[in-house]
């Protein structure tokens, strides 16, 4: 299905636009997920501290009014001749009032005089502990807050109140095992006021109310901060005070719609609130749902950790919002994808149609034709690029058709003038040497004139130079075989700048070696390479005034006809005047010489080409006519010993 390459982008812009779209999702869903719970917590974090203020508030409306009623004379008279019945009429009206559950009189010793309860007037050996009345005796102050009452004191002051007190403990997951099954102490908000007359202390009187099973404080904060705020038919707020980690008051449901009365916290809430004193901000689950919740502990008046004061903001909410943003990011993902897979085809369609265009010129190309059709020129920069590439591509192999069909054409050259230069070498070589030696004959005779002489001078140095021609001949036409040996490069060359240094030296022109490092050992006919190189030098010293440089450099290196083959190249450079570009292209050929007539054969590049083309190597030139003349030899590693 993903064969073509149009296939393949428009793949390609679906891929990228789904993992874009994935990964944007995920990190946009938990972005989301945290400002989501962030807010949530935030929120639960300003309600758990208005809960507290309805709280504290609820202290104060029990304090105020205790206060109020120690003003009146009538009361104060009346605690000073301790009538009971008058003391308690005037506490049954400050409990209606300050919706009190229990209140009562504490004489100066310590004993209850008077309470609202049936046993409104106790009898005096039967007396209960009572800590806030007994800490206002003790500290001489009014003192009002939390306290934890035993249900002892609760069944004195009203066996009811005891009764109410009493919650069985349900099995709560992940909360701190408790031996006891039942709770049967109480955890109220109370006052109490020490009364004084004359700077004597008369008694206290103390009221308050008891927060086990009362849904005033939590259903007011459910009320007041959450403002009946509904969610899928639930309350989306919930309030809790907890005794120790025990759920006595609260608006948290069970599943079977009650108040969940008797659960309890987890250990890990109870031991950083309670044991620590921290407070606690976090998501739970609690009772049957998952909520943001906030806690903080409870003081009581002694100082005491004693319990735990709860608000919790419904989850779902917060997660159905979060649902329903992250299936918006889903269809708009879902919609840049088909966008995507509609850019796709668009753009598919304009980068191919070039590619399809230079695919055809390709298999013109295959087919021989040198001058493919590449259509218009693309706009785009790439494409523009890769059009380019390939029309040099095309120079590229017609200009090595073209070197190749010359050095083609030169091995013609070399073959046919070769088999011809050597029947004629071997026919001219004996008639040769007989006038050569009937010459120098000549010469030794005392009986010649001096004119005579001269002609035969004459002849003997015509006849030495054909004789040098033909020696070239046969060095050009013999194809005798290598002798090859493993050779260091740069040390051959070393020995072949030696043996040149004097002719140098004579001529004034300097010649350097810079050898490349590292060079592999080859395999050589040392001797037939030799010639080469002297062959080069000659050629660089000919064409270098006095004053130039001849250089000569070795290193590794790409084959220039071959790509991607390696090899060592040799280059012998000279500062000389040049050859001129319309020469170039027949230096290699057999008796072809720019040296003046005399000065050579034309035979020493030639068969200087044929040495290095049977040791599987390359030879080219490069001139500029003025500057000079460079020759590089190339050599495959292939012949490395």
């Amino acid at each position: 299905m993903l064969s073509s390459t149009r296939s393949k982008l428009i793949a390609s812009f679906l891929g990228v636009s789904l993992l874009v779209g994935a990964v944007s999702l995920f990190v946009g869903s938990q972005l989301l997920y945290k400002s989501v719970l962030s807010e949530a917590t935030n929120r639960v974090r300003l309600d758990l501290n208005a809960a507290r203020e309805i709280y504290l508030t609820r202290i104060k409306t029990i304090k105020c009014p205790v206060t109020i009623t120690t003003l009146g004379p009538g009361f104060r008279s009346a605690l000073k001749s301790q009538d009971a019945p008058e003391l308690i009429s005037r506490l049954r009206g400050l409990a209606e009032q300050a919706e009190l559950d229990f209140a009562g009189i504490v004489t100066n010793e310590g004993t209850t005089l008077c309470r609202i309860g049936p046993d409104s007037i106790p009898k005096k050996k039967v007396q209960t502990h009572n800590p806030i009345a007994d800490l206002a005796l003790k500290d001489k102050v009014a003192i009002s807050g939390t306290v934890v009452l035993s249900k002892e004191f609760l069944f004195a002051e009203d066996p009811k109140l005891a009764n109410l007190s009493r919650i069985r403990l349900l099995p709560t997951p992940k909360a701190v095992h408790r031996v006891e099954e039942e709770e049967t102490s109480g955890m109220a908000l109370a006052a109490a006021v020490p009364v004084f007359e004359g700077g004597d202390l008369l008694g206290v009187i103390y009221g308050g109310v008891l927060l086990n099973r009362s849904e005033s404080i939590v259903d007011t904060v459910r009320d007041t901060v959450f403002q009946h705020e509904i969610y899928k038919d639930r309350n989306i707020g919930t309030a809790t005070i907890f005794f120790n980690d025990l759920r006595i008051s609260t608006n948290v449901m069970t599943p079977d719609g009650k108040r969940a009365i008797g659960t309890r916290v987890s250990k890990e809430v109870k031991e950083h609130v309670l044991t620590k004193g921290k407070k606690w901000t976090d998501r739970a689950f609690v009772v049957s749902d998952w909520y943001i919740t906030a806690y903080e502990p409870i003081v009581d008046i002694f100082g005491k950790r004693v319990g735990m004061l709860y608000v919790g903001v419904l989850e779902a909410k917060y997660a159905d919002m979060r649902r329903n943003t992250i299936l918006v990011f889903i269809l708009i993902t879902v919609a840049g994808m088909a966008v995507a897979v509609g850019l796709g085809y668009i753009l598919a369609n304009k980068v191919m149609n070039p590619v399809h265009q230079l695919i055809k010129a390709s298999k013109q190309v295959s087919e021989g034709s040198l001058t493919p059709d590449i259509g218009p020129i693309s706009k785009d920069e790439e494409m523009r690029v890769l059009q380019d590439t390939f029309k040099d591509m095309v120079g590229s192999m017609a200009r090595r058709r073209a070197e190749a069909e010359n050095r083609l054409i030169q091995s013609e050259k070399q073959a046919s003038v070769g088999r011809l230069a050597a029947g004629v070498a071997h026919e001219i070589n004996n008639p040769l040497t007989g006038v050569l030696t009937y010459t120098h004959m000549l010469l030794r005779r005392k009986d010649i004139g001096n004119d005579i002489r001269s002609d035969l001078q004459t002849i003997a140095e015509s006849t030495e130079r054909v004789r040098k021609i033909v020696k070239g001949l046969l060095d050009f036409s013999r194809q005798t075989k290598l002798n090859k040996e493993p050779t260091d490069v740069n040390m051959l060359i070393h020995s072949v700048i030696s043996a040149m240094e004097n002719q140098t030296l004579i001529k004034g022109v300097s010649m350097k070696f810079n050898p490349g490092e590292n060079l592999p050992r080859l395999t050589l006919d040392r001797s037939q390479f030799q010639s080469v190189l002297i062959n080069l030098i000659i050629n660089a010293l000919d064409a270098t005034e006095p004053g130039g440089d001849i250089n000569i450099y070795t290193a590794t290196g790409l084959s220039a006809s071959d790509a991607g083959k390696k090899g060592i190249e040799i280059s012998v450079a000279d500062t000389g005047c040049g050859i001129p570009p319309e020469d170039l292209d027949k230096l290699f050929d057999p008796f072809f010489t720019t040296k003046e007539v005399g000065e050579g054969t034309g035979l020493g590049l030639s068969v200087s080409y044929g040495i290095v083309q049977r040791h599987g190597g390359t030879i080219r030139v490069q001139s500029e006519v003025g500057k000079g003349t460079r020759f590089f030899i190339w050599l495959p590693i292939e012949a490395e010993c």
